[in-house]
């Protein structure tokens, strides 16, 4: 949409994103494994990847403003508040990236900036 919106991120993830993550990553692999990756998470320093970037990597398909959770954040960035940066775990076994927290912010920032820098921690 415009590229003229100014997107705030928070300089950490939120608390409550790393419970969240486990419990994604739950899904995917065992609780110790999961654990481990929350842990790592926590610890590492966050970087700046493109949105763009992050999508090709994850395979995801862009969910749209209409996903209620999109709409959340895209009004949240709208209004000027910052958003919490994104937890990514990469898969080399299947050449791609896990979303472990943050997939609607990722599709509601795209909505403004497929160009923009966002802040994630990977491990």
């Amino acid at each position: 949409m415009s590229k003229k919106v100014k997107i705030k991120w928070l300089e950490q993830p939120e608390e409550h994103d790393y419970p969240a993550a486990l419990s994604y990553l739950c899904l995917l692999r065992d609780e110790k494994t999961s654990r481990t990756l929350v842990n790592q998470l926590r610890r590492t320093s966050v970087a700046e990847f493109k949105a763009k970037d992050i999508f090709r990597a994850s395979r995801l398909s862009l969910l749209g403003v209409s996903n209620s959770h999109v709409e959340k954040d895209w009004a949240k960035i709208k209004a000027g508040d910052a958003l919490s940066p994104l937890l990514l775990v990469r898969d080399p076994a299947n050449g791609k990236v896990v979303i472990a927290d943050g997939y609607h912010r990722l599709c509601a920032v795209y909505a403004f900036d497929e160009d923009a820098l966002i802040p994630c921690k990977i491990v």
